[in-house]
């Protein structure tokens, strides 16, 4: 197996330098937000994180494609990096401090190109999360400072936790009465939204999430962590890996159960 151990330390270089811009402008009153074309928002620290993310890329790897939510892909190759600068760019214009860079580390393979590497790095929260593939995920201040990711071993759904972030997306593709079906037998919903379910069903806290409707940065760097702690990452139709537009993640005693209720159509 691939030692990824080089990229993970040039993944956390790139999630230091993404922090100290974004968290800079964190809450400054002269943020500067514009609508994109598919009506989301996009800040100057996006763009200003994206950029600073890509040129340290061009320098230390320039062989490396890479992919980003703001400026498109650059560059072709077996090896392409996927990033979001700002994952909770609504939360972060309003002051929210749950939002993350995701930094993750693409390989072409068998079904499209997969993720070898990833990292979340959350420094509103005072968070990161990390995973290379065949060594695990980790959560903690450094890679020499860490903690090991383990999902839970909650079985039977009406123990379990959900987490989801909204319940616009499910009833726009008919997939709400699944939903809520799906609420209603779980012992515990809360609405996290963005990359932090993800990262707590990596950690244990939460067994089960999903989002309906998702590009491949919301997804590329969440998936490894899932599924190195133990996890199980697909999309709603069943196909593992960050591919479908959309995410369902367990602790994978549950995701079977998970996707019956949420591919129920009325």
């Amino acid at each position: 197996m691939p030692d990824y151990h080089d990229d993970l330390r040039l993944a956390h270089v790139l999630a230091d330098a993404a922090d100290a811009a974004t968290m800079d402008r964190f809450k400054a009153l002269d943020l500067k937000v514009e609508t994109k074309p598919d009506m989301t928002p996009v800040s100057e620290a996006d763009k200003a994180a994206e950029e600073l993310i890509r040129g340290h890329l061009q320098r230390a790897r320039p062989r490396d494609a890479i992919l980003g939510e703001e400026y498109g892909v650059e560059g072709t190759g077996p090896r392409r990096w996927v990033v979001d600068p700002i994952d909770g760019t609504k939360n972060y214009v309003r002051g929210v401090p749950v939002w993350a860079t995701l930094i993750a580390l693409t390989e072409a393979g068998e079904g499209g190109y997969q993720p070898v590497v990833g990292v979340v790095s959350a420094p509103a929260l005072g968070r990161r999360w990390w995973a290379a593939k065949g060594g695990g995920a980790y959560t903690g201040r450094s890679l020499t400072s860490a903690t090991r990711l383990q999902v839970s071993k909650v079985s039977r759904l009406g123990d379990a936790s959900l987490a989801y972030s909204s319940l616009s997306g499910w009833e726009e593709q008919g997939r709400l009465d699944g939903f809520l079906d799906l609420t209603r037998s779980v012992w515990r919903t809360r609405g996290y939204g963005d990359f932090w379910p993800y990262m707590m069903v990596a950690e244990g806290s939460v067994d089960l999430c999903a989002e309906p409707e998702l590009s491949l940065w919301d997804m590329a760097a969440n998936a490894i962590v899932v599924t190195e702690a133990g996890g199980t990452f697909t999309g709603l139709d069943g196909r593992p890996g960050p591919h479908s537009s959309n995410a369902a993640a367990s602790n994978g005693l549950l995701h079977d159960e998970l996707l019956g209720y949420l591919n129920q159509r009325y």
